[in-house]
């Protein structure tokens, strides 16, 4: 039987409303933006396609000027978290986001996520001008007031005892966005020391999830130092670290784990590069999404499942988060790595697809239909 066709029938049979998730710590207000090539007339442009292309008439412009017409097309919840939180909260777990939403009062834009999940907001959210191209998208952000997101405000927030009895019950406490979040390392050390001591040990560990979020800005020995922060959250959690593909050889440069030029060039193989990943880190599960695929090491064994590429999306910002989601949800019910992979890439699938999360039945519905040929 095609693994598509199997794990759309195991998901069909399981019951994410009985989950128990946190997610944080990051928020944005997106505007969804398209630059203009041509304009035809007030209502009509061609649209420059590529990033490349873009970068070409930047270049062209160097010693001189030139105008740039950007057209906003979508104002939406952004944010690694919110949009993760989002694609969560269709399948209708206990729900609970902390972040960067508003202060001192919830931004309108986050609203929306109040009948499905609880809400603690203790900073300012950021904004993003999200540029899309045919082959990818330039984020350009301001989140000056991520600087709010500390250890401290988020315990005010929502209260020491409250945290703590959160993360006791909860079946995945996920932080994402780290790269945009400085003061993120100091809140896990905080957790580690003042935190954990106090969660029970469970054999069925809860999982801890992160996403770096695009670390090139951020000094090499910052990334250092947070992901050897990860090896501490083991004794407690089942730890997962997300990355996409540029992240992955991005960060194992950072590491030295394989020669210079190999990994600028991107010519190491995937496997060898997810493998030495979670070997060097020591932490239970790295997984890497690529456009076309994705793969996954867990306690040392790989794993990969290619996708349902397509090369005009609908909608591609948010399109790793929803991976994340898909992936992270496959694994809190109980499925093989290989298998959360498979409903990782039918979440983001159908969000590039539909510029929208699936609901439960939609995710597994579009798995068959991926399977029979019919997208």
């Amino acid at each position: 039987m095609d693994k598509r066709i199997e794990t759309s029938g195991i998901l069909s049979k399981k019951n994410p409303k009985e989950l128990k998730i946190i997610v944080g710590f990051d928020g944005f207000v997106d505007e969804i933006i398209h630059v203009v090539d041509k304009r035809i007339d007030s209502e009509n442009f061609k649209r420059i396609d590529t990033i490349e292309a873009l970068g070409n008439r930047i270049v062209k412009a160097s010693g001189l000027s030139t105008n740039i017409e950007l057209v906003p097309t979508i104002k939406k919840i952004g944010g690694n978290g919110p949009i993760m939180c989002n694609a969560l909260a269709k399948h209708d777990p206990d729900l609970t986001y902390m972040g960067a939403l508003g202060s001192p009062s919830i931004d309108d834009v986050f609203k929306v996520m109040e009948d499905k999940v609880k809400l603690y907001s203790f900073a300012t959210n950021g904004h993003t001008d999200a540029l899309e191209f045919d082959d990818g998208k330039l984020m350009l952000g301001k989140m000056q007031s991520l600087n709010d997101v500390t250890y401290e405000n988020l315990l005010e927030a929502v209260g020491k005892e409250e945290f703590i009895n959160l993360l006791k019950n909860t079946n995945l406490f996920a932080n994402v966005n780290w790269s945009m979040l400085p003061n993120l390392t100091d809140l896990w050390e905080k957790m580690a020391k003042d935190i954990l001591p106090i969660l029970p040990q469970k054999d069925n560990k809860p999982y801890f999830f992160v996403d770096l979020a695009d670390p090139e800005k951020r000094e090499d020995e910052e990334i250092k130092k947070a992901l050897g922060i990860l090896r501490k959250y083991s004794e407690k959690f089942f730890v997962v670290l997300g990355l996409n593909k540029k992240e992955a050889y991005d960060v194992a440069n950072v590491l030295d784990l394989f020669e210079d030029a190999s990994l600028k060039n991107m010519q190491v193989p995937l496997e060898d590069l997810n493998i030495e990943l979670q070997k060097f880190l020591g932490i239970d599960c790295v997984v890497i999404h690529p456009v076309d695929r994705s793969c996954c090491v867990v306690n040392g064994e790989f794993y990969m499942e290619e996708g349902p590429y397509i090369s005009k999306p609908k909608l591609s910002t948010g399109a790793g988060d929803n991976f994340n989601a898909g992936f992270m949800l496959g694994l809190l019910l109980g499925l093989k790595p290989d298998q959360a992979l498979l409903t990782g890439m039918s979440t983001s699938g159908f969000y590039v697809r539909n510029a929208k999360s699936p609901r439960f039945e939609e995710l597994y519905t579009f798995m068959k239909e991926w399977a029979q040929g019919k997208i």
